[in-house]
């Protein structure tokens, strides 16, 4: 051990950080100005890692076993957020103690969206210290992160869902009846191109209305991703004044098409039942399953909202790249054709193919609805895991990268 810290004192006066401590030079070495020698600080933001602000060096002249009290007084950022703040000896162009393992004094403080400080603890620490803990730190921040801002913002979230529902109808002559007539529509028309035109059937049922059905049930889940998916790059500039003159959570705004995208299918699935009440009388018992369906479709579909509406930001030519995905993704998965339209693909185009996540959920939903049987709880739990996989790195995607828009945009 080269250093340590005694007689610390940590403070608050008028939201400017005020640290005393006596740095005692426990090397043989002299620390002296003119080899490059003083005390500072650095200051990170929590979360993310980010460095904000070196602070200013106090010329160190301290020989060996002697040490030498330093004043330091540290402003804190406005934003609102947490911040670690690393003090210690530090040489010019030599590695800094935290590098060397040396010990040094961290300083953990939040500011609120008031923008008032708070001191959360201090203490002497050293690089692998700090690291085991960021580590565990980290590892259940990634689920209390997303799921806590969610949860606390919920109603920001359902009044501007409300309000994106209904401004996209507003002023016409259907107002919010569109928000049935265009799932209706859309699946009017690949009804009639290939329910009529090409043909198409499913299984052992040659019906054009076994078709109808079969068609609509994998329309379902395809209606709410489609919509968020297809939105996600360009949510951000589209809400450019939000991130540039307020201080707003902007993770809700990918998570507020996934909503969008769940009142749509809501509708579907409304107009789905009527057409099997229709059709065969009835709903069948296992329609209980659609949650264990729902949560993977909707933690899959916010995971990559998020990516794409951060990477939206840098690559404004992502919108134009994704529709032409989704339209490749819609006809990959056989949702207007039967599974047995594969029967003639080499055997690893196949494996390929039913590793496709909305061919896992169009599946379940005709297993549910049409088939009166549990989904595939083996492909069901891939699924999930898959979806809690890419909701979070979707989520660590959009938070590293979010204090980079607003000088973007």
């Amino acid at each position: 051990m080269s250093i340590a810290f005694r007689n610390t004192h940590v403070q608050l006066e008028g939201g400017v950080l005020q640290v005393r401590s006596e740095l005692v030079n426990r090397s043989s070495e002299a620390w002296l100005p003119e080899d490059g020698w003083a005390a500072g600080y650095h200051l990170f933001d929590e979360p993310t890692g980010t460095l904000v602000v070196d602070g200013p060096r106090i010329p160190l002249d301290v020989a060996p076993s002697e040490g030498r009290t330093v004043p330091l007084e540290i402003a804190l950022p406005p934003e609102p957020g947490e911040y670690n703040i690393y003090i210690s000896a530090m040489r010019e162009h030599v590695a800094w103690f935290y590098d060397q393992g040396w010990p040094f004094l961290l300083v953990d403080v939040a500011v609120d969206e008031n923008g008032t400080p708070a001191i959360l603890g201090w203490r002497v620490v050293d690089k692998r210290s700090v690291a085991r803990k960021r580590r565990v730190r980290s590892f259940f921040r990634a689920f209390s992160l997303p799921l806590g801002s969610i949860w606390r913002h919920r109603n920001l979230i359902r009044t501007l869902v409300r309000r994106d529902v209904l401004s996209r109808y507003s002023g016409s002559f259907g107002g919010a009846l569109w928000a049935v007539l265009n799932p209706l529509m859309l699946m009017l028309t690949y009804f009639f191109v290939f329910g009529l035109i090409l043909q198409s059937r499913f299984g052992n049922d040659p019906s054009r209305a076994g078709y109808a059905v079969y068609f609509l049930a994998g329309m379902l889940p395809w209606l709410a991703f489609s919509e968020a998916i297809g939105r996600a790059p360009t949510v951000m500039v589209e809400h450019r004044g939000f991130i540039k003159k307020l201080v707003f959570p902007v993770e809700t705004l990918p998570v507020n098409l996934v909503a969008s995208g769940l009142v749509t299918e809501f509708f579907g699935i409304i107009l789905f039942a009527l057409a099997l009440l229709l059709v065969r009388g009835r709903l069948p018992a296992t329609v209980l399953y659609l949650p264990a369906l729902v949560i993977p479709q909707v933690l899959l579909t916010a995971g990559i909202c998020w990516f794409l509406a951060a990477l939206g930001v840098f690559v404004r030519d992502l919108a134009q790249v994704n529709g032409y995905l989704l339209t490749i993704w819609f006809f990959i998965t056989p949702i207007c054709y039967a599974e047995t339209s594969w029967t003639s693909l080499p055997h690893g185009a196949l494996r390929i193919l039913t590793k496709n996540p909305i061919f896992v959920l169009v599946r379940g939903y005709r297993s549910i609805l049409l088939e009166s049987k549990a989904p595939d709880w083996t492909s069901l739990a891939w699924l999930s895991l898959f979806s809690v996989v890419i909701f979070l790195v979707g989520h660590a995607w959009f938070y590293k990268l979010r204090k980079s828009f607003a000088n973007i945009i």
